[in-house]
């Protein structure tokens, strides 16, 4: 039986026609402000050691896309994360423990897209890896990709549009 390739999908996104809903970004209102969506991966591969999560505006700059999460050493049978996943005590440390990173706000986990980026593509991307990554105290997205290297063994990616 041939198996299934990875698949990243968002029932939040996917309700909203591919956009991202406002109680993502910083046009949110109250609670619902500036939560990390949910999100759901289906046909994780053999081998996998670990997934990593790199969420980019990739509409924000050609050359270097802007980080709104990174998320590394989530365990290969978890089925995805839940809303408000991020700062709910997801970033717990330890060798095998789930670790989010720095954003490009420099702060810790997710923060979603603001007013002025109406309009951008947020490319969420997750990679199946055959390790667990070693990467420190402090994450960011250039430690990831530096450490993901020759260790991917499938990726897939999601693709909202920020139209607040």
């Amino acid at each position: 039986m041939a198996q299934e390739s990875l698949r990243l999908v968002s029932p939040a996104i996917s309700a909203h026609e591919g956009r991202l809903p406002r109680q993502y970004t910083l046009e949110g209102q109250g609670a619902k402000k500036d939560m990390s969506p949910p999100l759901e991966w289906y046909g994780v591969p053999d081998g996998t050691r670990s997934l990593a999560l790199v969420v980019q505006d990739i509409d924000a700059d050609p050359v270097l896309p802007w980080t709104h999460w990174v998320v590394a050493n989530i365990t290969p049978d978890t089925k995805g994360l839940p809303e408000g996943f991020s700062g709910a005590g997801g970033n717990a440390r330890g060798d095998d423990a789930v670790q989010e990173g720095i954003n490009d706000w420099k702060q810790l986990g997710w923060r979603g897209p603001v007013p002025d980026s109406e309009g951008h593509r947020i490319r969420f991307k997750i990679y199946a890896l055959d390790d667990v990554l070693s990467l420190g105290n402090k994450v960011t997205v250039d430690k990831v990709m530096l450490a993901i290297e020759g260790h991917v063994l499938a990726e897939a990616d999601l693709t909202a549009v920020f139209s607040g």
